[in-house]
């Protein structure tokens, strides 16, 4: 490998690409001719002494020695945002940016450690991605977020994981449905009802069906919904019932009730993931620890369960400024 033929530009070029997946839509991001990318990425190729891509009909692949480039390549770059980042706040105060990618669900949470974060330090740019759990761990897989939230994380070596919150599951029926007249309610009743469910591979779903297994149950009729917000309304409607995160439910809800199951809510808990194959910016970092200095502050205490500061052993701490 030919290294003086490297630059920090041939390297954003080709991540971008591999993130696009595709030629022309990182041409049109870079602001750049998709000749122009095609030209770099051969150079690009010919000063690593093989090929990076395989083009499909499909789209493109990393070959071994792709991949290895572009894990090197994320790896460079970071460092020089993370310099980057300590040069403003040299010069400038506490600045800095990062990524977070969270399932739909924590949508209805991390707004609550977010807000006030933002507020404490509102010269770090925190940009969020939210998306059902496929999409988010098909971000994860990709290195593209800095922080990830699950509720059901990833069993992977190169995943660390700190539970920070309860997400307890509970029963929902419409208030005026008759199972929400009755002082106490069987899960077999519950599935003698309509069942509004999320998509299969969702997180609320994943638990559902891994706790009706252990108890020998299995759901009857069932019908698939887009979001929590349609299930929710459903609920309300008389569509159905639902077994939905408590969090998705308002402080309010005079049309819904949550049904006295024994056995509920199924326990499951709000979970920051990070990768120990990629460095974390110190503007996560910050947010990591200001969670943890005042998450019983945001947080109704009989939702916290903060196990944060195991996973910030892993990293220096960054002195906060108020």
């Amino acid at each position: 490998m030919n290294i003086r033929q490297l630059t920090f530009r041939l390297l954003q070029v080709y991540v971008t690409v591999v993130r696009c997946g595709s030629v022309s839509e990182a041409a049109r991001q870079l602001h750049l001719t998709q000749p122009t990318v095609s030209q770099q990425l051969k150079r690009l190729s010919e000063a690593v002494g093989g090929p990076l891509l395989e083009y499909h009909t499909q789209g493109l692949t990393m070959t071994a020695t792709g991949q290895a480039l572009y894990h090197a390549s994320c790896d460079v770059l970071g460092r020089f945002e993370d310099f980057a980042d300590q040069l403003r706040a040299l010069h400038q105060g506490s600045k800095g940016r990062f990524s977070i990618a969270l399932v739909n669900t924590a949508q209805y949470v991390l707004p609550r450690l977010l807000g006030p974060f933002s507020q404490a330090f509102p010269e770090v740019d925190v940009t969020v991605h939210i998306g059902n759990r496929r999409q988010v761990l098909a971000r994860f897989e990709r290195h593209e977020d800095d922080l990830y939230v699950f509720s059901h994380p990833p069993a992977l070596s190169h995943a660390v994981a700190a539970r920070f919150m309860r997400n307890p599951l509970v029963a929902i029926a419409a208030a005026g449905h008759p199972l929400a007249q009755q002082p106490s309610v069987t899960m077999e009743q519950l599935l003698n009802e309509r069942l509004l469910l999320r998509e299969p591979g969702s997180a609320t779903r994943m638990l559902l069906e891994s706790w009706l297994q252990e108890h020998g149950l299995a759901m009857k009729t069932t019908l698939q919904m887009a979001s929590n917000e349609a299930i929710r309304v459903g609920v309300a409607a008389r569509m159905g019932v639902a077994v939905l995160s408590e969090h998705v439910l308002p402080n309010e809800h005079p049309e819904l009730a949550v049904l006295p199951i024994d056995g509920l809510p199924i326990e499951s808990h709000w979970q920051f993931i990070v990768r120990n194959d990629q460095r974390l910016p110190q503007s996560a970092q910050r947010f990591l620890h200001y969670v943890d200095e005042h998450l019983d502050q945001w947080i109704e205490p009989r939702f916290v369960c903060n196990e944060l500061p195991a996973l910030l052993r892993l990293y220096p701490t960054f002195p906060l400024r108020r």
